[in-house]
């Protein structure tokens, strides 16, 4: 029994201590637009409703993946903190 506790207590330690792999993130305007596929001249309304309707198709609970929904919040958040 106490073999079952310290293989458990090991993997537990392993899962959350392990090197996670970098996930990358949005830096550039023109990638941001272009994840969005949204023009130069787009406002903030433009932007909000672009994030939307692409979130709709690449969220986890849809079937997408979370690193698109990361990647597309990412970009969101990258133009609209520049679009003020």
């Amino acid at each position: 029994m106490k073999w079952i506790v310290a293989a458990l207590f090991i993997w537990a330690a392993w899962h959350y201590l392990r090197p996670k792999p970098k996930q990358r993130v949005v830096t550039d305007e023109a990638e941001a637009r272009s994840i969005l596929g949204i023009d130069s001249s787009a406002n903030a309304d433009a932007i909000r409703s672009a994030h939307r309707r692409l979130i709709a198709s690449v969220h986890p609970d849809r079937g997408g993946s979370t690193d698109l929904t990361r990647r597309v919040n990412a970009a969101r958040d990258l133009l609209l903190k520049r679009a003020r």
